[in-house]
């Protein structure tokens, strides 16, 4: 199958390639940083919110993984306006080029954020109310802005559309800034970690190349017009993953800092409807994919 990837060359989508090239599909990366660290996709340099080079990319495809966007919550809060137009705007560039083609599916890299704006208490899944007066950081605006955006391309041009909200995503290749990574540096470097707030924060962490297995799985027409919670195996909280970093690495303290403002505290989530379609779960625990970072990250 002849797919595009935005966003190809960043920490997920240069899983999502790795996975898609392994599963034999035609791969396009389409990214506006550097060519993507493998040389056997076809690459093509450009903005997501530039409609004409869109629409030039996407010419031949039969899916868009549209994965290009703001990703991380402290440069969204520190920069609303691009934010806004990268995951708002960009998605609606990219489903205005696959509704003029017509028979193009676009699949949404969205995030478990957009449950914290979820109405009520508890285990919360795809078919929960999202409650705009709870959804906090700008950062979940907009992607919750972008699911409705691609949501509504469906309900008026009948585009076929596919929702994957991830969890919070770790493993090979990830960006610095994340939290683990933050961890790992600071520990091999015998520095404090620092844990922000009461530390009982949770996430679902999931390992990456668990996260990429699901977008091979999302090429089935079941998939179409689904949207899918791809949380992680486990529930571990922040504190958690200090203490698993300090033990792995070797003895480390932990140090306590005030909280993050609209940071998302974590929800219960269902992912049984993952599952059950796409045949989908994680298989990866947290202890063992921070164990496989530690060795990428000494081996590179």
């Amino acid at each position: 199958m002849k797919t595009v990837v935005t966003g190809g060359c960043g920490f997920i989508g240069s899983h999502v390639v790795d996975k898609l090239v392994a599963a034999g599909h035609d791969v396009t990366v389409y990214d506006a940083t550097p060519r993507p660290w493998r040389d056997d996709v076809a690459y093509v340099a450009g903005d997501v919110l530039d409609p004409v080079a869109v629409a030039d990319v996407l010419a031949d495809a039969e899916v868009v993984f549209h994965l290009a966007g703001m990703s991380n919550v402290d440069v969204a809060a520190l920069n609303p306006l691009a934010t806004v137009k990268l995951n708002v705007e960009g998605t609606a560039v990219i489903a205005d080029a696959a509704r003029q083609r017509g028979d193009l599916r676009v699949v949404l890299a969205s995030t478990v954020w957009v449950f914290g704006a979820a109405a009520g208490d508890g285990t919360v899944d795809e078919t929960a109310y999202i409650d705009l007066s709870r959804s906090g950081h700008l950062y979940t605006s907009t992607k919750v802005g972008a699911e409705m955006v691609l949501r509504s391309y469906h309900e008026l041009y009948d585009l076929p559309y596919t929702v994957l909200r991830y969890g919070v995503p770790f493993g090979p290749r990830m960006r610095g800034e994340l939290v683990i990574a933050k961890f790992v540096a600071k520990a091999l470097a015998g520095e404090a970690l620092t844990v922000a707030g009461d530390g009982k924060q949770t996430r679902n962490f999931v390992y990456v190349e668990d996260l990429a297995d699901a977008h091979v799985l999302a090429l089935e027409p079941v998939a179409a017009n689904e949207t899918f919670a791809l949380d992680g195996p486990e529930e571990v909280s922040i504190l958690q993953v200090a203490e698993t970093v300090a033990e792995l690495v070797g003895d480390t303290p932990i140090e306590r800092v005030p909280g993050r403002s609209g940071d998302f505290a974590g929800r219960q989530i269902d992912i049984t409807h993952a599952r059950e379609v796409l045949g989908w779960k994680p298989e990866t625990s947290f202890a063992e994919g921070v164990r496989r970072y530690l060795e990428w990250l000494r081996a590179s």
